[in-house]
């Protein structure tokens, strides 16, 4: 019986040994797994956060002014974005890339414009009235298709082309008496850069050319013809 208990505990000892011998090369594995994960997302932020076509979010704050004829013009707006990567990477050299679909609010948009005075004449006795000044309201792109450029390991450029709708308090742009729109329309063009500071996290750098016009909706159509603006923000990838 003696024979048999001591039997048993050196086999007790003995799997015990493997059992531990076993755990710890499986947490120095791990260990080691992740720490080379970890590396290869320090050194290579872009391909790490791009692998998996992930979803991104972002805020930003945007400034800029309107160009031919509308040089008086000028716009802040502050927003968030939300966007997915569809593709994987393709095509040559440094245009390699991965297409993406994205949206962004902007709960927070204002033009400040030069104040225009004007005679009204529609009523009796005529009066002056004054338009212009700051336009506040809120915008929202549903459509922008961007392209990403992978070929780089820590910034990554894109190009972008969108479509948005944005409401005022007021008809913007001022136009005298013959009135515009609180709705206008506004396709754009932009073109910017992530640069990585942290795995899955980047300030966004961009610039945009944006078109507003109420497509002859309104009273009339004067449009801002176009408005460069200039865009800063921090990404996150999921």
């Amino acid at each position: 019986m003696k024979k048999q208990v001591g039997f048993l505990v050196v086999l007790l000892v003995c799997l015990t040994q493997v059992v531990f011998s076993q755990t710890s090369q499986s947490i120095h594995s791990s260990s080691s797994t992740a720490s080379t994960m970890q590396a290869t997302a320090n050194a290579d932020p872009v391909h790490a956060a791009m692998r998996h076509d992930p979803w991104d979010r972002g805020v930003f704050l945007d400034g800029g002014f309107g160009t031919t004829g509308e040089t008086g013009d000028h716009f802040l707006n502050a927003g968030v974005r939300l966007g997915k990567v569809l593709t994987d990477a393709a095509g040559p050299g440094i245009l390699r890339g991965q297409f993406e679909y994205a949206i962004e609010l902007i709960p927070y948009w204002q033009a400040f414009t030069p104040k225009q005075t004007y005679t009204l004449t529609t009523v009796n006795p005529p009066r002056e009235v004054t338009t212009g000044g700051t336009y506040t309201g809120l915008s929202i792109t549903p459509i922008i298709l961007r392209w990403n450029l992978v070929h780089w390991k820590r910034v990554m450029p894109w190009m972008q082309g969108a479509g948005g709708l944005i409401w005022t308090d007021h008809k913007f742009p001022p136009n005298g008496a013959r009135g515009t729109s609180v709705w206008n329309f506004s396709p754009q063009f932009g073109l910017g850069i992530h640069y990585f500071v942290r795995p899955r996290q980047a300030i966004t750098f961009a610039a945009n050319a944006v078109h507003i016009s109420n497509a002859s909706l309104g009273d009339a159509n004067p449009g801002v013809n176009a408005t460069v603006q200039f865009q800063i923000g921090y990404t996150w990838w999921k």
